[in-house]
């Protein structure tokens, strides 16, 4: 085993293959308590407004702060990794949501429940990127398939359990342990990552790019309440458009100034990088907001369309986590035999038929065959996940690693609220040009479809990238 100090380079493995494993493990419960959170949270807003006294549609304010909080000092979180070392920022980002999660909990008013919020928001935003920046600095190329496999897991899982364990939490205990429950998963998180994880940190951390992180921050916090607000048409679309295309030109603003400052808050040339850029900026960033926006749409149909109970929509959701479990033993060697081109672009056609399938259900389609749909596009969606994930860094340098891991989480973080305004949107406006109150099957059939064929297209463009495209990590050769 190698150590490292603050002199020496941070690319260099500073673990066993045993140990990074571990680190990816860790890191692994660190993103489940994240994003675990951030899902069961929906299930309790009318318990919570009627404990706080307010309307059930005034909590919205408590995820509007977190999101906004999180797009905010998101961009911060590549120079701390570097000038204090990615273990120790990664050491403070939970400490401070296992904090303000117990904070959440014993709130006795809307003000204290959004200050806690926000403080939550922060510990999240250092979270996801500082958490890859770990992976990535402890585990050798060969191991950063099975290393991104471990840490993918929790995106697959949360946003499904979530519900289904939060509509469990609020009914038999109360809503309050929705946040308590993030306690233990924190403390231990803190203690494996004490125990494990050695320090880091890069000597020649630059300077603090102020201009860079202003502009950044705010462009990215602007956009996403844009988009944040396209899911609540009755909010009004002036404001909305605005605030998107506000966000859009701060973002352009941002953009110039990181590629002509000498220091900048984030180096952007890990745009250059082919692999990089299809897996997070192009092809990439499309194909996640197709399969983003079916967690959203599914209880939506089985609810809503199906006329089923919550409880029974979310048995069949969960066929679909099942999906995303099973795949995980085959993802790798999937990948080592076919290399990253031919399973994106293959299994991005399968998952984005998948979708489109899922509009052609109906409460009179056999129940075997509504829960085998839903497991093939959990297996789909799990192998471009994972997949997408692993590619994004198969080929960024050490000197890259910090801004390319905070830039994935800035993308991901707009895929991920796209695609539910984009679903909701076409749900909502073929719902308006019938002139119905409520949607029906054949808004969501609309819906499906075109998510699917947005995935079709994003799938396609997988082609440009070369046939050895990822092999150092996939073990892939070419001339299998």
């Amino acid at each position: 085993m190698t150590s490292i100090s603050d002199n020496e380079d941070v690319s260099r493995p500073i673990v066993s293959a045993g140990q990074s494993r571990r680190v990816a493990l860790i890191v692994a419960v660190a993103f489940f308590m994240q994003l675990l959170d951030s899902t069961i949270i929906s299930t309790s807003l009318p318990q919570m407004g009627r404990s706080f006294g307010v309307p059930a549609v005034a909590m919205s304010i408590g995820i509007t702060a977190y999101m906004l909080t999180m797009a905010v000092f998101v961009p911060l979180s590549a120079w701390l990794a570097d000038r204090f070392g990615a273990r120790n920022i990664f050491l403070v980002a939970i400490a401070l949501f296992t904090l303000a999660s117990i904070a959440c909990g014993i709130s006795q008013s809307l003000t204290a429940f959004v200050a806690a919020r926000i403080v939550q928001g922060l510990g999240s935003a250092l979270m996801t990127p500082v958490g890859r920046i770990l992976v990535l600095r402890n585990a050798e190329k060969s191991e950063l398939l099975n290393a991104t496999a471990l840490i993918t897991w929790p995106a697959l899982f949360a946003p499904v359990v979530g519900p289904v364990l939060g509509g469990f939490i609020t009914t038999y205990l109360s809503w309050h342990w929705n946040f308590f429950i993030n306690a233990p998963l924190g403390l231990a998180g803190l203690a494996l990552l004490a125990r494990f994880v050695p320090g880091d940190r890069d000597s020649e951390a630059k300077p603090f790019d102020w201009p860079g992180f202003f502009l950044t921050s705010l462009g990215l916090a602007v956009m996403l309440y844009g988009l944040e607000r396209l899911a609540h048409p009755e909010d009004g679309l002036l404001p909305t458009i605005g605030s998107i295309g506000i966000g859009i030109v701060i973002g352009w603003l941002a953009v110039r100034h990181l590629l002509q400052a000498r220091h900048p808050l984030l180096d952007l040339s890990a745009f250059k990088v082919l692999t990089f850029a299809i897996s997070t900026l192009a092809a990439g960033t499309v194909f996640r907001i197709a399969i983003n926006a079916t967690p959203f749409l599914l209880p939506l149909l089985f609810q809503v369309g199906f006329g089923l109970r919550p409880v029974d929509a979310g048995l069949l959701v969960l066929a679909y986590f099942l999906g995303n479990l099973g795949m995980k033993t085959v993802t790798t060697p999937t990948l080592r035999r076919f290399g990253f081109r031919t399973v994106m672009v293959v299994n991005g056609v399968i998952a984005s038929l998948a979708i489109m399938a899922c509009g052609a259900i109906s409460p009179q389609t056999p129940l075997a065959l509504v829960v085998a749909l839903m497991v093939i596009a959990g297996l789909t969606r799990s192998m471009q996940f994972t997949a997408l994930n692993t590619l994004a860094f198969a080929d960024i340098g050490a000197p890259q690693r910090s801004s390319a891991a905070t830039l994935s989480s800035m993308l991901q973080q707009i895929a991920m609220l796209f695609g539910v305004a984009i679903s909701a949107a076409i749900l909502n406006l073929s719902q308006i040009v019938r002139g119905e109150a409520l949607p029906d099957l054949v808004d969501f059939r609309i819906t499906f479809v075109a998510i699917g064929l947005l995935g079709l297209v994003a799938a396609m463009r997988f082609l440009i990238l070369p046939a050895n495209a990822g092999a150092e990590v996939s073990g892939h050769s070419t001339n299998n």
